[in-house]
């Protein structure tokens, strides 16, 4: 079967089930082979192939509203609505996007890249359609790890309380990037291996409504042993107490299951949850024999062995250095816990999760819960450590301002995946934590120039006793610097200078300090300017005997950060200069290099620094326009 056939779902109404197979068995080697190129949200899509398949044949995309939880699962659902010519562009830059983009497809109705807002943006879509009085479908597709989620129960509590027309379909693969944890999960579990409740229910009443004479009045009579058959055959009815109509658990590969059950959801007036147990990463065997979520976001891989292809690093991998340090410290201190919302695999934090199984806590996707419950930790003497991608750290803002820094407690926030991360996305880039943290009270924010320095912010953090602190680090792997064997401690709030320069001074950390260097040696090159670096590694607080040291020196100062400029560092330079003038003629002149005022897209990390012009060539120009401009003064 030709994939290019692929261009309007609504094709697929007319085949039967064998037809649908080849459909599926067509899908499954295309992404298979597409991915094993561009890498990508292989394990998921695998899973869903059938699922996707029946409901793009049953209803009718895009008025009836697809929307699909996390959204890393959406690559069956873009081929079946005409994309499938686009997939040697996936995740690349100025390319397919590896989630919904509503720019991309009428078919795309909600953009996400984050867990468990489906129900919500669900939830407001039927009331849409009910206040204009219209009758589509809106059909949430979410996954059983994200259900755990705070704002997925919210919602369910909501839309089962409105009693609002939809069909919410639960996609079990019992794993989402890492197990699943938890009473939901457990109770998922009983509902996998009680089998089919409806069924049960029904064969119930039509035996009682086949006996004579007395066989209406015994079946009105046993409506209570009806419903309270669920307890028997499935213990602990959740979603039933909810409000919605439980169908399920079927099986999400077998074409007859899924429409009869889905027509049946069709006419239920009301909330229906249709269970749908699936295999993540099906029809690939070693995606199919994951157990720890390695095929769930996967770069470039080779198909015949699954090995995965690799560019040569000359550091190690900076998750790992920073899960492996703090695991170090914790031989000496039993006061370190870690916590994770379930990103036990991208922190490394398997092999503390080993050695320490009473320290270590997977809360699930709950970063909220996360935090709350480091700071019930700190409360009580113990330090812990929460190692949480940037990106999903913006659920939990206002724990970390309520519980954490207001409270002035020993939380010590491992910040993985600062700064750009490439492919996936405006979704996933970490560039506003130094935004959102950087007002708070109480807190540090620090970030190291390698992964030497990286090793003793993980000491300074674990032995700093006077509040929250925040070590942010990259998605990669280090420069390849030689590590020191005793941790020590950083002073806080202090900066080094890098390179001495007398015309310019750039302030800067992490990730732009090559740049800086690299953008230092051109300048001097092309026009004899000499510029400072300075290694600012403490973005709160700032060495402010540094700050005045270069105020005084009359340089002109550029920031360079990889996060955005509103509310970022640059802006703290800024308001420290402008605090500490007598008049304004002693503010120096400031220019701030950061991340402009929008959501970069998806891309290299190197293609999206050209793009908003923070590579050395972009620097080294700015330095001399700067100092063309103070000559001409």
């Amino acid at each position: 079967m030709d994939i290019s056939q692929f261009n309007d779902p609504s094709k697929l109404k007319a085949l039967n089930y064998e037809q649908l197979g080849e459909v599926a068995q067509t899908i499954r080697q295309f992404l298979i082979e597409k991915c094993s190129l561009t890498g990508g949200h292989i394990g998921p899509n695998l899973g869903v192939v059938e699922l996707t398949i029946m409901l793009h044949k049953l209803f009718d995309s895009p008025q009836d509203k697809f929307i699909w939880d996390v959204g890393h699962q959406a690559y069956v659902h873009k081929i079946l609505t005409g994309r499938a010519d686009q997939f040697d562009t996936l995740r690349q830059y100025k390319g397919l996007s590896g989630f919904p983009k509503r720019a991309e497809s009428a078919h795309d109705v909600w953009e996400t890249g984050h867990s468990s807002t489906s129900l919500s943006a669900a939830m407001g879509m039927a009331a849409a359609r009910d206040i204009r009085g219209e009758k589509n479908y809106v059909i949430p597709i979410i996954g059983d790890g994200a259900l755990t989620g705070g704002m997925a129960l919210e919602a369910l509590n909501h839309i089962g309380h409105e009693k609002t027309n939809m069909i919410v379909i639960l996609n079990d693969n019992e794993m989402s990037i890492a197990p699943n944890v938890g009473a939901m999960h457990t109770m998922l579990g009983r509902l996998r291996a009680s089998g089919k409740y409806n069924t049960a229910k029904d064969e119930l009443e039509y035996i009682m409504r086949k006996i004579p004479a007395i066989g209406g009045h015994l079946a009105d009579a046993a409506e209570k042993l009806k419903d309270s058959l669920k307890y028997m055959v499935v213990s602990g009815m959740f979603f039933e107490e909810l409000g919605f109509t439980y169908l399920g658990p079927i099986d999400g590969h077998d074409y007859e299951e899924l429409e009869k059950t889905l027509t049946y959801a069709k006419k239920v007036d009301g909330p229906t949850l249709v269970h749908v147990v699936t295999k993540k990463g099906k029809g690939y065997k070693p995606a199919e024999n994951d157990k720890i979520g390695t095929w769930h976001g996967t770069g470039p891989y080779k198909i015949e062995t699954g090995d995965f292809v690799k560019s040569p690093a000359k550091g190690p991998g900076w998750s790992a250095l920073i899960a492996d340090t703090v695991q170090k410290i914790a031989e000496e201190d039993r006061r370190v816990v870690a916590i994770t919302p379930a990103m036990p695999v991208g922190s490394k934090l398997e092999k503390f999760a080993k050695r320490f199984p009473d320290r270590f806590y997977d809360v699930g996707i709950a970063e909220q819960h996360a935090v709350t419950m480091a700071g019930g930790l700190a409360a009580d003497g113990m330090k812990p450590f929460v190692a949480i991608y940037s990106t999903f750290l913006q659920r939990a803002y206002d724990q970390v301002l309520h519980d954490v820094t207001r409270q002035k407690l020993n939380v010590f926030f491992g910040i993985d995946r600062a700064g750009l991360v490439g492919a996936d996305g405006e979704t996933h880039h970490g560039v506003f934590d130094i935004a959102f943290l950087r007002h708070l009270p109480n807190i540090v924010i620090m970030q190291p120039k390698d992964e030497n320095e990286g090793q003793h912010m993980v000491k300074t953090a674990l032995t700093y006793d006077d509040g929250p602190i925040a070590l942010r680090f990259p998605r990669g792997n280090g420069v390849g610097v030689k590590m020191d064997e005793v941790l020590q401690s950083l002073p806080i709030g202090s900066w080094e200078v890098l390179e001495r320069g007398q015309d310019v001074t750039i302030l800067t950390f992490g990730t732009m300090i090559p740049v800086a260097l690299e953008a230092s040696r051109l300048a001097f090159q092309r026009r004899g300017i000499s510029v400072e670096v300075v290694n600012a590694r403490f973005i709160k607080p700032m060495d402010e005997r540094m700050l005045a040291d270069i105020r005084d020196a009359g340089k002109t100062i550029i920031t360079l950060e990889e996060g955005v400029i509103a509310g970022g560092f640059g802006s703290g330079v800024l308001e420290w200069y402008h605090a500490n003038a007598i008049v304004q003629e002693d503010v120096p002149q400031v220019k701030v290099l950061g991340i402009p005022d929008e959501y970069v897209e998806h891309g290299s990390v190197d293609e999206l620094l050209n793009e908003i012009h923070l590579t050395a060539e972009d620097v080294a120009q700015v330095i001399i326009e700067l100092n063309e401009d103070e000559e001409a003064r």
